[in-house]
């Protein structure tokens, strides 16, 4: 079975000094080894968090990056280059990028493509907003236990 992941990301919200204090406690507590633990950065910061995450058990990701590995695309991050600087996980697709910078699922769709075929792990996100992911989990009937599914159950 997969190990759950639980992705911290504190958009445009922290200076250079909070992230560092942030990070440095979320390294010191001692999180369940069941679960798969990420903090995804504001870009600027990554270089210096990744230092902060050496030797712990904590992914390093990022809120965004470009579809092109290369090229003239001003103040764009690619995915080279997020490899480079030790990043594993990537979000993609968040509602505030769709609605401010007119993301579309088109674009979304290069950018999910180019992450995994530069070994980055994509983290799409896919509701526009909490309201929608709440309708989302309303209009959709889960047994409480996955593993009571009958062979019959349609």
């Amino acid at each position: 079975m997969r190990k759950p992941v639980i992705i911290g990301n504190w958009k445009m919200n922290k200076d250079l000094d909070e992230a560092k204090k942030l990070v440095k406690e979320i390294v010191s507590e001692k999180l369940d080894n069941n679960v798969e633990k990420v903090v995804c950065v504001p870009f600027v910061y990554v270089t210096e968090v990744n230092k902060l995450l050496e030797g712990s058990d904590v992914g390093l990701g990022v809120q965004n990056m470009y579809f092109e590995n290369k090229g003239a695309f001003t103040g764009e991050i690619s995915p080279l280059m997020l490899k480079s600087c030790g990043v594993s996980y990537v979000i993609l697709g968040h509602s505030e990028r769709r609605t401010i910078f007119n993301e579309t699922d088109e674009m979304i769709n290069k950018k999910v493509k180019s992450a995994l075929q530069n070994k980055s792990k994509p983290v799409l996100s896919l509701f526009s907003s909490f309201s929608s992911f709440l309708k989302a989990c309303k209009d959709t009937h889960f047994p409480a236990n996955p593993s009571s599914r009958s062979s019959n159950s349609h």
